[in-house]
């Protein structure tokens, strides 16, 4: 049974957005603090937007409204979703991200000068895949980013935004990622099955950002090269997940070979002791707390609003705008953006549109891995490119660490590879033909 349209249930997701966008800019532009948006307590954000919604609708009881928030967690997607969470940050505690480094400066060393901005691209691509972290990978490889510009002659936002175009590449790709596993299980549909609707629209992105950055290295004149030492060994349980994954093998599996792997070669090479390799584990799945809590307090935020009838409003303003099919894929792309921009978070602003974007799936036809493929991409987009977002703040904190200067409209230009990935979807929307849209 349908529930009756009600717009004004839809008033916890809007002080939420008005609380945390609200206080994120006034810390981030008027305050100067730095990291501003990262410094708004996101769960307490959630939990004022809870209460509102118990506020709201006098007619249940709150007990009866506690039953409802139990049944919104009541399901295997989100059970699921958090345990894969818990793994995903245990295995990243195990194996460190030492070996990203290594990767990189070992491809530095194998090709010439000249095409060492395409390494920083490429490298970035298959490590943010293995790692499951844009984040993550861009702390890592921007201090190599700069040591590239500064000995090479390459611009420093160009070598900048390389790096989080390949970052934001593996956030949308990679099986561990914390996107990729609350858009497949908010869907229901299986990772491997999401990885491959992905994978033919990211690609042709990817390879067509080679494009500017060739023309722009073959243009700059060379000054010197960057060498340094690595080790290649680390590498293997990141090789070991991102090729179970591409097969098809269960994503616990996946992880539990990864930690296993991991564990053998961090101890056997001596780089931990088994104390400090037990106490990553635990710093690993702690690092998914926030993420974790986001997901169970959305969950129970969204099945008040669905109750009340905030979702049947929602879904009618779509209808009316958002015409057809392909119509409907592009609403969910701009629902999703619309969540990254307000957030700035785009792991938050999947889980909040799941269950809109699921209910929209019905209406319009599309299929789950679709859909998880079109939340996955389009989050990924807007967060590659917002100036108050992590990635972008974070490489602009460790430029400046090392002595450098530099400001996100100085980057934005560079940022080839998110740009590509919009045009790409619109592609894969609107042209060509596919039996699973």
């Amino acid at each position: 049974m349908r529930k009756k349209s009600n717009p004004m249930a839809l008033l916890p997701i809007l002080v939420f957005l008005v609380l945390y966008l609200g206080l994120g800019i006034i810390f981030e532009y008027v305050l100067k603090i730095p990291m501003g948006f990262y410094n708004i307590p996101i769960i307490v954000a959630f939990m004022v937007a809870i209460l509102v919604a118990c506020l709201q609708n006098r007619g249940v009881s709150f007990d009866e409204k506690l039953g409802i928030m139990a049944q919104g967690l009541a399901d295997k997607n989100i059970i699921t979703m958090l345990l894969i969470f818990m793994t995903a940050g245990i295995f990243v505690g195990v194996v460190g991200r030492s070996s990203a480094e290594s990767v990189a400066y070992f491809m530095l060393t194998l090709v010439p000068t000249r095409f060492a901005v395409v390494v920083l691209f490429v490298v970035a691509c298959f490590v943010s895949t293995a790692m499951g972290t844009s984040v993550g990978t861009i702390t890592l490889l921007t201090p190599i980013a700069v040591a590239v510009a500064n000995v090479s002659g390459f611009q420093m936002p160009l070598c900048v935004a390389s790096v989080m175009g390949g970052a934001m590449f593996g956030d949308n790709l990679s099986f561990i990622s914390d996107t990729t596993i609350a858009a497949c299980n908010g869907q229901g549909c299986e990772m491997k099955d999401k990885f491959r609707e992905n994978f033919w629209i990211a690609l042709p992105a990817a390879l067509v950002t080679l494009i500017p950055i060739l023309i722009l290295s073959f243009n700059t004149p060379i000054s010197g090269s960057v060498i340094q030492d690595y080790n290649m060994i680390q590498i293997i349980p990141y090789v070991l997940v991102l090729a179970g994954g591409v097969i098809g093998i269960n994503v616990f599996v996946v992880l539990l070979i990864g930690i296993l792997s991991g564990t053998i070669i961090m101890l056997a090479t001596g780089q931990v002791a088994v104390v400090e390799l037990i106490a990553n584990m635990g710093s690993g799945s702690a690092g998914m707390f926030e993420t974790s809590m986001v997901a169970i307090l959305v969950s129970a935020m969204c099945a008040l609003i669905r109750e009340y009838g905030g979702f049947e409003a929602l879904l009618n303003g779509i209808h009316r705008v958002f015409k057809g099919k392909k119509g409907g894929q592009l609403g969910v792309g701009v629902l999703v953006g619309a969540m990254d921009i307000a957030t700035a978070n785009n792991t938050v602003a999947i889980v909040m549109a799941n269950p809109i974007a699921h209910e929209m799936a019905q209406t319009y036809g599309i299929s789950p891995r679709k859909t998880a493929s079109l939340l996955d991409t389009f989050s990924c987009i807007f967060q590659g490119i917002i100036p108050y977002g992590a990635q972008m703040l974070v490489a602009i904190s460790a430029v400046n660490a090392l002595g450098g200067s530099i400001s996100a409209f100085q980057i934005l230009p560079y940022l080839y590879y998110p740009y590509l990935l919009l045009v790409s979807s619109l592609v894969w929307i609107f042209i060509i033909p596919s039996k699973n849209k």
